[in-house]
């Protein structure tokens, strides 16, 4: 195994040779990658040039699906990369895309219903309209669970940061729940990287890959590459930074890390209690199990759990793997949603192989054997206000949110911040925890609570186990919750909130019409110029220290606080 390792990482990392930048004569919308010549977009209004729907892999679809990424095939003429690549085929949700693959009203009516495409590796790239080199590179993940989300959400527009921070900002797609991470036993080959079932993780070194390859080409230093990922796109990074492969590798894929609210922590790394970030193996195999099962049961292939399993042991796994390629995702998810679920088997992550994703990450940091690089961690004050159904789990009574999904994506969608409040906090906060002020008891209290047990816990373990192994580790907590009443109470300084701030887009989106009000527009635009500030010194430097923050920012354990008034920012630190 070690030697099947070792090899995979070597040829991951095996140095590409870098594209000619530029390579459109005069014009600096096209540019020679390694596959073929792309023409992107300017943006006047940003002052960006933009490149949308590369792709860094072939579609991971037919006898490719569960499969690492291949090579993608190049192409002769120039390529126009001037709209967003699909969303990866996933479950409706309200954090993803609807049937049009962007921010629109048909989010509220796929719920739970199959969007996106299984053709979907591709990737974004933004750069300030400039012909400057040697520009630092920022590689995005989204979160999402790991079962939702998309590039082309608008949240994640990288316009702006790349103007604010003077960078290349890219944005890469990733398969997706059951479709990006699945231990079948199948589906194994023998070889390392396949039987890691971490399609998602092979993604997103895919994705890196290219940027290794082609960064000169939209004038970024492959030798300066910063990745950034937010809550399940944090705990990917987590396991990236880890991952057994990465640690190995030479050149290295990246050179700096800005994991925020994840962690990557297994219950055995946690005080009794706690939420943990990271599933075991074990998890997935019985997932995969299931899946399998119950799928059978579905086509009517079997009858229960005892008559399924004769049919699995009466074909060959490549018989059975044909039979579970044949499915669609439509199908895949309907089991996964209806079976799966009740069995408490339907989540996604890194699943902790030992190859693809170290099987102890904490462990890993603490012998050292880890990609010792620069960390800027963070967390938003309220994360648990994002999970008002996990409140059962510390002591609350029943689910606090009382509106369905449906509900609130159609409210959200339609509201004016500008107006009188058109809600009250007690059409959605469960009855049980309100006041939501209340000691103890209440909605603001009962989600700190999970805060600690599900985030804090995961963020002293990983962030202390760092701190033993190197310096230069810094953290942030986000503290704004200047939304309109009653807006704030429910959601305050919530999971996610720091997001719009950090990209500099406000809407549309998700949460953008109840939370950016022209009253608090002043406050957040000084306080957003703050955060892309940060990043980009952090990305150039590895130090997140900049004029910008009025404040000096000490490493791990102490930490900055962004803040804003309705008016003007609001930074501090301890």
């Amino acid at each position: 195994m070690r030697t099947r390792v070792a090899a995979w990482a070597a040829a991951l990392a095996l140095p590409v040779l870098l594209a000619a930048c530029g390579g459109g004569g005069n014009d600096p919308l096209v540019r020679k990658t390694n596959l073929g010549e792309v023409r992107g977009a300017e943006d006047a209004s940003s002052g960006t040039f933009a490149w949308k729907g590369i792709p860094f892999a072939k579609p991971p679809v037919g006898a490719l699906r569960w499969q690492p990424p291949q090579d993608a095939e190049s192409w002769t003429s120039t390529r126009n990369t001037t709209a967003f690549g699909n969303a990866c085929a996933q479950y409706g949700r309200i954090y993803g895309p609807g049937s049009n693959n962007r921010y629109d009203e048909t989010i509220g009516t796929t719920l739970n219903q199959a969007v996106g495409s299984e053709d979907c590796l591709y990737l974004n790239v933004w750069r300030p309209a400039s012909f400057e080199e040697n520009l630092p590179v920022i590689v995005f993940f989204h979160g999402g669970s790991n079962v939702s989300g998309y590039t082309a959400d608008p949240m994640y527009d990288g316009a702006k940061l790349a103007k604010a921070a003077n960078a290349i900002v890219v944005t890469p797609n990733f398969r997706l729940g059951i479709l990006g991470f699945l231990n079948m036993p199948q589906l194994k080959t023998g070889d390392a990287a396949t039987d890691s079932g971490n399609f998602t993780m092979l993604d997103s070194v895919k994705a890196l890959q290219f940027v290794r390859a082609n960064a000169a080409a939209f004038g970024g230093n492959a030798d300066n590459v910063t990745i950034v990922g937010q809550s399940a796109g944090a705990i990917n990074v987590w396991a990236l930074q880890t991952s057994p492969a990465m640690t190995a590798a030479n050149p290295k894929l990246f050179h700096k890390v800005m994991p925020l609210s994840g962690g990557i922590s297994m219950a055995s790394n946690l005080p009794a209690g706690s939420i943990p970030t990271l599933s075991p193996a074990a998890t997935y195999l019985a997932q995969g199990n299931a899946l399998l099962q119950n799928q059978l049961i579905a086509d009517g292939l079997a009858t229960d759990t005892a008559s399924a399993n004769a049919y699995i042991a009466s074909h060959t796994n490549a018989q059975l793997a044909d039979y579970m390629r044949s499915k669609t995702p439509a199908a895949l998810f309907s089991t996964l949603l209806t079976r799966l679920a009740l069995l408490g088997l339907a989540g996604s992550g890194p699943i902790p192989d030992g190859a693809v994703v170290a099987a102890d990450p904490i462990g890993a940091i603490n012998a050292g054997n880890y990609v010792k690089v620069p960390v800027l961690a963070g967390n938003t004050r309220d994360e648990g206000k994002l999970f008002p159904s996990f409140l059962p789990l510390v002591g609350g009574t029943g689910n606090a949110r009382i509106v369905t999904d449906a509900q609130l994506f159609t409210n959200h969608f339609g509201y004016n911040p500008n107006a009188a409040p058109q809600t009250t906090v007690e059409q959605w906060i469960a009855a049980s925890y309100l006041p939501v002020n209340a000691p103890v008891a209440g909605f603001t209290a009962r989600a700190e609570t999970l805060n600690r047990v599900f985030f804090l816990n995961s963020r002293d373990n990983v962030l202390n186990a760092l701190k033993t192994q190197q310096e230069n580790v810094y953290y942030y907590r986000f503290d704004w919750d200047k939304q309109p009443a009653p807006w704030n109470d429910i959601y305050g300084a919530v999971h996610v909130v720091d997001l719009p701030f950090l990209f500099g887009n406000f809407g549309p989106s998700l949460f953008g019409k109840v939370w950016f009000s022209d009253a608090n527009q002043g406050g957040r635009a000084e306080l957003s110029a703050a955060m892309m500030q940060t990043v980009s010194s952090f990305a150039r430097t590895g130090n997140p220290n900049n004029a910008a923050l009025g404040v000096t920012w000490a490493t791990w354990p102490h930490k900055v606080m962004f803040n804003a008034s309705p008016t003007a920012k609001s930074i501090t630190a301890d």
